[in-house]
C-alpha cells in the first residue's frame, strides 16, 4: 500500500488528494516545488499580476474575492488543504493575468509550482493532469453555484444558509456583518437588517463581532425556501 511522502504526513487534508497520485508522479511534483509559508494577510495576487506559479495549499485557507472600486468585497471562494486555485489555473492555462485578490485568510503552508515547470508536468504526468483539471471543474462548479445563488436567491435564506454552514456544530458564528455583508457579495446595512429581524424571530441572538444561533430549525427552513 502507497504512503505518503514524509512531508505530507503533517497535512492530513493534502496528503489525501495527493497521494491519490502514483507514488512517481508525486515524487516528480514534489521535488519541482518549492514549500512556502505565508502569514495571514499576506496578499499572493492582485487583478492584473502575471500568474508565475501553481498553488496547492497544504495548510492554512486562502480567500479569494472581487473587490469593487467603492471598496465593496464579495467572496468568490476558499482555498483549504489539498486544494487549489481555480483563477490560478486558468491563468496559467490561458497565459493570462489574474481577475481577482488572492489573500491568506490564515497562515497558509502551499506548494508552489514555476509556472514552466507546471506546463511541462501536464504533459508528463497524467495523473497530476488529471488532478489539475478535476480541482479546476469542481472549483468551476462551485462559482456557477455563487453566480446562480447572487442572481436568482432571496437575501434572508442565503444569510440564513450561511449561518448554519459557518456555526457547523457550533452556535455561534464570529464575524461582524460587514465580513458576513463582504463573503454574502451584499452590503452591511442589508445583512444587519435582516439579522435584526432574525433575532426579533428568536432564531439568532446578536452580540458584539458575532452571532448566536437560537433556532437552527428555523434557519434551515428559512435558507431551504419553506418559509
Amino acid at each position: 500500500m502507497d504512503t505518503p511522502h514524509p512531508m505530507l504526513t503533517r497535512y492530513p487534508d493534502a496528503a489525501a488528494a495527493l497521494t491519490a497520485l502514483p507514488a512517481a508522479e508525486r515524487e516528480t511534483l514534489l521535488a519541482a516545488a518549492q514549500v512556502a509559508r505565508l502569514a495571514a494577510g499576506t496578499a499572493l495576487f492582485s487583478p492584473g499580476d502575471a500568474c508565475t506559479r501553481y498553488l496547492v495549499v497544504l495548510d492554512g485557507v486562502v480567500r479569494v474575492f472581487l473587490l469593487s472600486e467603492t471598496g465593496r468585497e464579495i467572496l468568490l471562494y476558499r482555498v483549504g488543504g489539498g486544494q487549489t486555485c481555480v483563477l490560478t489555473t486558468a491563468a496559467l492555462l490561458a497565459d493570462k493575468v489574474y481577475d481577482a485578490e488572492g489573500v491568506a485568510e490564515t497562515d497558509v503552508t502551499a506548494l508552489l509550482i514555476p509556472a514552466e515547470r507546471f506546463q511541462a508536468l501536464l504533459t508528463e504526468l497524467p495523473a497530476f493532469r488529471g488532478f489539475v483539471f478535476s480541482s479546476f471543474a469542481t472549483r468551476l462548479r462551485d462559482l456557477v453555484g455563487l453566480v446562480g445563488e447572487v442572481a436568482f436567491a432571496r437575501l434572508d435564506a442565503r444569510l440564513a444558509g450561511f449561518l448554519l454552514k459557518r456555526a457547523g456544530d457550533e452556535e455561534t458564528v464570529a464575524l461582524t456583518h460587514q465580513e458576513m455583508a463582504a463573503q454574502l457579495g451584499s452590503t452591511r446595512e442589508a445583512v444587519s437588517r435582516l439579522l435584526k429581524d432574525f433575532e426579533r424571530q428568536g432564531m439568532v441572538v446578536l452580540r458584539r463581532g458575532a452571532v448566536r444561533l437560537r433556532d437552527a430549525g428555523a434557519l434551515r427552513r428559512l435558507a431551504e425556501g419553506a418559509m
